[in-house]
């Protein structure tokens, strides 16, 4: 008998099992996949995930395995600015600031400060079951009973799926390929955060190590032709773009679609509660998925400190983060949107560049702020 279940040892899992390790709570994540190994790609940690890891005691070692980002830039296909916001100030307010880093290595390092004898790998769930206590089945064969259930196995979640029998999944309508290559990026670069917004296309791009650079592209789905690679999309944008991409590995792209979840009304039910993807999962034009489930552990944290009655942090935890997580996911879709226009986009361009940059500020702090 487990006290406590956490499915899912992405990011919000992890997060969440440091926090109740801070609390001294008894519990087991249990992940999918044989081993944690370095897939996938990049990813930013902004502001507020960052002040959270401060509070965990591995903000430092986030920062040294990563790059610091100080801005963050929207350029037309050719690098000539549309929008600039620069951090600075936040960082200087909230004692944190961006960091750039691989996917893999954060999650290492969150893994490790948990330890790994918390984390049972090579356990894919296939059902659950509510009787007396939540019946966890897994296709490896082992059974397990459990007192309290996290769901943070992300936007195609089965404890979502199967227990509170809600979740539609949205396409935007967009492809997009993730990249990690070794380049020598012009120093001007260095710390700052790029994309590009072409006609139906985006291309941007990060350093996450002194070495490492991550990339995205952007097209929107009627245009994919499954024959063609990201090059051949980007002709028109300017040369660092077609340098990057012809300098990256085969094996180092991803192609993924581009989906969230509609907001649903409720994110637990007795004993069980949902975090990250499984609750708002988001497309990744604000660059918050990660950070908003990183937020939620940490509420979560905050709200067991006054009570160890969970069903009654469940209910408070969805009434303090709805509404942000509503906004960041409504907004985030219509970014996206607005990004991949086809037509107008020299007005489109245009009219932004009249947006003051404190307004950006003003828009990034609203993310960032914690809670409580």
């Amino acid at each position: 008998m487990d006290n406590i279940s956490i499915i899912g040892a992405g990011i919000g899992g992890l997060s969440l099992g440091n926090i109740l390790k801070q609390h001294q709570l008894d519990f087991t994540i249990y992940e999918s996949v044989p081993e944690i190994k370095p897939v996938g790609a990049g990813i930013m940690m902004a502001i507020n995930a960052m002040q959270v890891f401060d509070r965990l005691g591995l903000k430092e070692q986030i920062e040294n395995a990563g790059n610091k980002i100080h801005g963050i830039s929207i350029t037309d296909e050719s690098l000539k600015p549309i929008t600039k916001t620069s951090i600075l100030a936040l960082e200087k307010k909230y004692n944190s600031c961006n960091v750039a880093i691989h996917r893999a290595e954060l999650q290492k390092i969150l893994a490790e400060n948990i330890g790994y004898e918390h984390i049972q790998l090579n356990h894919s769930l296939s059902k659950i079951e509510n009787k007396d206590h939540y019946s966890l089945h897994f296709e490896n064969g082992v059974q397990v009973e459990s007192q309290i259930v996290f769901g943070a196995d992300g936007i195609k979640s089965k404890i979502r799926d199967q227990i509170l029998g809600t979740g539609n999944i949205r396409s935007a309508g967009q492809k997009c390929w993730r990249g990690l290559v070794t380049f020598d990026l012009p120093q001007q670069f260095n710390q700052e955060a790029i994309e590009m917004w072409g006609k139906g296309k985006r291309f941007g791009f990060v350093k996450i190590s002194d070495t490492k650079l991550y990339w995205y592209a952007l097209v929107n789905e009627r245009k994919h032709k499954r024959y063609l690679e990201p090059c051949d999309y980007f002709e028109d944008f300017h040369p660092l773009v077609l340098n990057i991409l012809e300098a990256t590995l085969e094996e180092n792209i991803i192609l993924n679609d581009i989906i969230d979840l509609s907001p649903i009304p409720l994110w637990h039910s007795e004993n069980l509660c949902l975090i990250g993807d499984a609750a708002h999962a988001t497309t990744p034009n604000m660059g918050q998925g990660a950070c908003q489930a990183i937020e939620d552990a940490y509420i979560i944290g905050r709200l067991l400190e006054t009570s160890q009655n969970f069903n009654a942090v469940f209910e408070q935890f969805q009434k303090i983060r709805q509404k942000k997580v509503n906004y960041i996911v409504d907004t985030s879709w219509n970014i996206g949107k607005i990004s991949q226009w086809e037509k107008g986009n020299t007005l489109r361009n245009f009219l932004m560049r009249l947006i003051p940059e404190n307004t950006n500020q003003k828009m990034a702090e609203k993310i960032i702020q914690l809670e409580i």
